[in-house]
């Protein structure tokens, strides 16, 4: 019986995690320390990159925070999302590259975290970003070049590999 190709093996290269705020100092603030707290990182504001006038919004106005987790931060991250979500996500949340994204309503239904009067309830999104080994290629400085048609993870590969690895139903 021959092996499985070690370079076709899928794995979460980075979850983002995005809450978006609006102009307010004050609400960034919160959602700030909503944010950090449940993923204990240090958040980063997002600015805006155009005018929306009737929004009140222009560009370079933060206006949302992100934080970026790797390795296993990342897959412990994902698996409470994922419970909070009951564990069930639609084929629509994958794109055709394989990644995939979905957004919880309220911070508290995450598992273990409890609710703080002095913060309120936010919601947020998350975005997962899969990848084989080979996919440094089309970042890398020099010779950067695409990732091969028979490489690319599809989306049938994405939700094989994320029902398989966090034991995902869908719908």
């Amino acid at each position: 019986m021959a092996a499985e190709n070690s370079m076709r093996e899928i794995k979460v290269e980075k979850v983002t995690v995005n809450m978006g705020i609006g102009p307010d100092p004050n609400e960034m603030k919160t959602g700030q320390k909503i944010i950090e707290k449940i993923t204990g990182s240090r958040a980063i504001k997002t600015k805006c990159k155009v005018r929306q006038p009737k929004w009140g919004i222009r560009p370079g106005l933060p206006i949302g925070l992100k934080v970026t987790l790797r390795k296993g931060k990342a897959e412990h991250f994902l698996k409470t999302a994922l419970a909070a979500k009951g564990n069930a996500l639609d084929s629509r949340c994958f794109d055709s590259q394989g990644n995939f994204g979905f957004g919880i309503k309220e911070y508290i239904d995450l598992p273990g975290v409890k609710y703080d009067p002095s913060l309120g309830v936010k919601g947020f999104d998350v975005l997962v970003t899969l990848e084989r080994p080979g996919y440094r290629v089309k970042r890398r400085k020099n010779r950067c070049k695409n990732i091969g048609k028979r490489h690319v993870i599809a989306k049938t590969d994405a939700i094989d590999f994320v029902r398989k690895k966090f034991e995902v139903a869908f719908q």
